[in-house]
Formats: C-alpha cells, sequence, structure tokens
C-alpha cells in the first residue's frame, strides 16, 4: 500500500508518518511537508491513502485534497487536524476517514481497515485514460504504445461505452466503416483483441477488459478516465470538457453531441 502523509509541522510530520508506518508496517509512507512537492509527485505517481493536515500554509488541506482526488481518484483521503469544523467540508469531498490530534496508531489502523477504495492490488497503478482531446492513454505518466491503429481505436470505443458490452458485429461496424461483416473481417478483429488484450497484459492490466462469449466490454472501475469523472461530477473536472472528445475518431461526434446538449460547455 502506498500512503502519503502531509503536514507542515516538520514534527508533527515525523509523528504522523511515524503512526502510519506502525500501523501498517509493509506500506510504502512517503512524507511530504510541502503542498507543492506532494503534488509533484502526486502527478507522476497513484497512491492508495493520503492523511493530510487541514490547516497548512499556502493551501489549505481541503484544496490540497480536491487537487490530489482529481490526480488519483480513487486515493482515499483522510484528514488529520485538531480542528472538528472541517468535518463538513472533508465529507463533501467523499473523504474516507476524519482523525482529531494528536494522531495514534489505533486511530491510523482504524482508517485503514475501512478505506472508501480499498487498494485494487498492492502497488499497481492504473491507467489514465485521456478522452477530451484527443484520445491518449498513459501508465506511470508514459504514452502507452499500441503496436496498430486499430487496437487503440478499439480500446478508445471500449472506452466511450463505459462498461457496456459491444458485439463483434457492432465492433465491426465501428473499426470498418462501410465493410462486409465476413470471416475474414471477423478474424482480423479477434486480431485486434488479441493485441489489445496483449498490451494490457504487458503492463498488469489484464483486468481492464471483460470478455464474455460475443461481447467485449471495459471495467470502468480499473481506468483512471477524465470523461468518466466528468460524468460523476467530480469537482477536478468541473472545466474539463471544452468541446473536444475522442478528436481523433469520427464516431465520437455521437458522444461530444450529447455532451454539448446537455450545456455542459
Amino acid at each position: 500500500m502506498r500512503i502519503i502523509a502531509a503536514d507542515d509541522e516538520p514534527l508533527m510530520l515525523d509523528m504522523l508518518t511515524d503512526r502510519i508506518r506502525q500501523a501498517c508496517p509493509k506500506g510504502e509512507v512517503y512524507g511530504f511537508s510541502s503542498a507543492r512537492r506532494l503534488l509533484e509527485w502526486a502527478e507522476r505517481e497513484p497512491f492508495d491513502a493520503a492523511f493530510l493536515d487541514i490547516e497548512m500554509p499556502g493551501i489549505s488541506g481541503i484544496s490540497l485534497a480536491q487537487r490530489l482526488k482529481g490526480l488519483c481518484p480513487r486515493g482515499n483521503l483522510i484528514f488529520v487536524t485538531g480542528f472538528s469544523q472541517y468535518m463538513a467540508e472533508a465529507f463533501q469531498l467523499h473523504a474516507s476517514g476524519y482523525i482529531m490530534k494528536p494522531v495514534t496508531v489505533r486511530a491510523v489502523e482504524e482508517e485503514l481497515r475501512n478505506l472508501r477504495y480499498p487498494p485494487q492490488c498492492e502497488g499497481k497503478a492504473q491507467l489514465r485514460v485521456q478522452a477530451f482531446g484527443n484520445f491518449e492513454v498513459f501508465y506511470q505518466g508514459q504514452p502507452v504504445h499500441f503496436s496498430r491503429s486499430r487496437t487503440k481505436e478499439l480500446f478508445a470505443y471500449l472506452i466511450d461505452r463505459r462498461g457496456a458490452g459491444s458485439t463483434m458485429g457492432e465492433l465491426i461496424s465501428i473499426l470498418w466503416e462501410g465493410r462486409l461483416d465476413t470471416p475474414s473481417v471477423r478474424s482480423q478483429l479477434r486480431s485486434l483483441i488479441t493485441d489489445l488484450r496483449t498490451t494490457l497484459h504487458q503492463l498488469g492490466q489484464d483486468e481492464i477488459i471483460i470478455k464474455k462469449r460475443d461481447l467485449i466490454a471495459v471495467d470502468p472501475e480499473m481506468v483512471d478516465c477524465d470523461y468518466y469523472r466528468f460524468l460523476s461530477r467530480d469537482p477536478s473536472e468541473e472545466n474539463a470538457f471544452q468541446g473536444e472528445y475522442m478528436s481523433n475518431y469520427s464516431w465520437g461526434e455521437t458522444t461530444l453531441g450529447a455532451l454539448s446538449r446537455q450545456g455542459r460547455l
């Protein structure tokens, strides 16, 4: 488990990280006394839980939590403070927990046992998917390479479907617009599906693809996607949609139109 601790007072930060290490001896604990350095780190690395002091100079723990939620939606936010008046704001952010100072090992253990988003896999990062603008996929901050352009387009369409299953016939009509559904084209599609699953397997992301009989889909919970966060009304994505959606694929205009009609521009 990867755990962040943030407090601007060095002694309090040392005490907090010590309590976390006692509560979770096998965890990776990263302490930060600077919100700026913490955000720089979080832009590159995923985390499972963040213990945040609320009153920090320059940026409040609430604002810091909002930024972290945008960078890692399934990261658990646990506020650490000597004041109870921030509870309402914390729970508006769907915080996982709230610890009153002085922090005890028992309190940390209790929060780690009851995380809002249980870690999916120890130390495992999610794919980050960019749907607004051109479709792009990143893993650990680096662009994911797809050996075929249609493999990437296949993944993009499955992302667009948000977990709804797609049939072979539907995928053929999207990827080979105007082509007949023939055994030869079906063979090419099966090859693309194999290529996609191989690409994800090499990244340790096998669980993203769900295959059942003639249906294939993605598990939306297994990816970090700006489009998904926007639809869930995540405050960090309030201004993310600027009128462009999967611009490299003409079929994306259907979803683009739906977003525009909802008045989200």
